[in-house]
């Protein structure tokens, strides 16, 4: 059965892959990947030998002799194979669902933002019309940004900033590239910055002055060697000529414009430090965040019906909720897409597939490479495990690596895992939260992503790499 369950994911990722060649929009094919593997799952559970605990990060003792079903419970309400499923189904559901309602959170906050025109308070700093400068800008702001507000909440903000300021989509695109690289490379060195740093740090692996130390310049590099290399480019070179976009969508009074901007960023910063201090989950920051805003955004809305003529707003007034009208422009086909996508490899996660299969490379290597050098075996499982990260997704293959190795907190080994899986994904556009939302906002192909951007990011992974076994030198030193 697994056999069937892998073919069903890889025939869905090719559907999602060729959206545009079978003209069938991304999210149907992910939707029903997932349903039709937790389905096969189900089916064939009866015949399944080992499951996968990702709340322990290990494989269940004595699996394959349970009964499919049992009315008797264990100390935890386990007792089955049945058991198991509903369970884990329930964990991963949980655990998707933090990351949707922190996204959506996310996402509102920036169409509040952008629905009081908050983000031309931003444009008015880039007076640049210089394609070079603008792209240090962007990615100097993506790569500082997606360190204190996360990666995938930095991508929504400067993409919703791009399209302020440049029409054109083919240019807009390549922009779009350039910052999921840079978002990314900064939220690798950040606890926060990223979800596989976040799955670190609160599994006692890392540390935040240490993962700084070995990551800040790795990361660094990551982000600046490709926006160099980009600089050069085509796309780059010269200056925006009538592209500045000034009379798109609808126009809002704008004597709030910088408290919503700032109070929304201020709010989105915000969450870290109330998970710090609650040890709650960050989207129930996000959430009170998204109060916090939402309060605002309807106190300043209506004195805005009061500043105008009663004839301007009699009609519909109650249609004129900035709050309504943003949670309507989100990009809800995206966050469907994001939990077919992280449902349906939980379920190849839950048999223990992924688990095996870095279990395997980690034996296999060593086969190839020297067996008597650790690092070097280490070192090239973990940059398989950020090339595996751009294919499938960082977050199970983290969840994988933190049963696999053993090694104590600040491990160097850890380290380089949050570096691979956070900058990994670059490669692809699937491979990140980062870009699989850029892929929605910016409606980029696959295949266009891998034609253009690939390259540029795997050689900033590269590089990267290679800084981070300089620094590990020094630092263990």
């Amino acid at each position: 059965m697994e056999i069937f369950i892998v073919i069903v994911f890889i025939l869905g990722y090719l559907a999602i892959t060729v959206e545009h060649s079978i003209k069938i929009d991304k999210l149907i094919p992910a939707l029903l990947m997932m349903a039709v593997c937790w389905a096969l799952v189900a089916f064939g559970l009866d015949g399944f030998t080992q499951w996968f605990d990702s709340s322990t990060h290990a494989l269940v003792d004595g699996f394959g002799s349970l009964p499919v079903h049992s009315e008797a419970h264990d100390a935890h309400g386990i007792a089955s194979k049945g058991d198991w499923l509903e369970s884990s189904l329930l964990h991963h559901l949980g655990k998707t669902a933090e990351i949707l309602f922190f996204l959506l959170g996310a996402m509102t906050i920036v169409e509040i933002i952008d629905y009081f025109d908050g983000f031309s308070t931003f444009k008015n700093y880039i007076r640049t019309k210089n394609k070079k400068k603008l792209l240090w800008i962007f990615a100097i702001l993506a790569f500082i940004l997606s360190a204190i507000i996360d990666n995938l909440t930095a991508t929504i903000v400067l993409i919703t900033i791009l399209q302020k300021i440049i029409k054109d989509k083919e240019t807009r695109m390549w922009f779009a590239g350039l910052i999921i690289i840079a978002a990314n490379a900064g939220g690798a060195w950040s606890p926060i910055g990223d979800v596989t740093t976040t799955m670190l740090w609160i599994g006692n692996k890392v540390t935040t002055d240490m993962l700084i130390t070995y990551l800040i310049g790795p990361s660094l590099l990551c982000m600046a060697l490709p926006t160099f290399i980009a600089s050069f480019m085509k796309p780059f070179k010269g200056d925006l000529v009538k592209e500045i976009d000034e009379t798109s969508g609808e126009k809002h009074d704008t004597t709030y414009s910088s408290i919503m901007l700032y109070l929304g960023l201020g709010m989105i910063l915000f969450v870290p430090i109330f998970k710090t201090i609650t040890h709650l989950p960050p989207y129930v920051g996000m959430m009170l965040s998204l109060g916090v805003v939402c309060t605002f955004a309807e106190i300043f809305s209506t004195r805005q019906f009061k500043l105008t003529t009663l004839d301007d707003h009699s009609k519909d007034a109650g249609h004129h909720s900035p709050v309504h009208k943003s949670l309507s422009k989100i990009e809800m086909p995206s966050v469907l897409f994001f939990f077919g996508i992280l449902m349906a490899v939980a379920a190849m996660e839950s048999l223990g597939l992924l688990y095996n299969f870095a279990q395997g490379m980690n034996e296999t290597i060593p086969l190839i490479g020297t067996e008597t050098d650790g690092t070097v075996v280490s070192d090239l499982v973990v940059m398989l495990l950020g090339i595996g990260s751009a294919v499938i997704d960082n977050v199970p293959l983290v969840a994988a690596s933190l049963g696999m190795f053993q090694e104590s907190l600040n491990d160097p080994l850890w380290h380089f895992v949050a570096f691979s899986a956070g900058t990994g994904g670059s490669m692809l556009i699937i491979g990140s939260a980062a870009g699989v939302v850029a892929m929605g906002m910016e409606k980029i192909s696959f295949f266009w992503y891998f034609k253009n951007i690939s390259l540029l990011a795997l050689v900033g992974f590269v590089a990267g790499s290679g800084l981070f076994m300089i620094v590990r030198s020094f630092v263990g030193a």
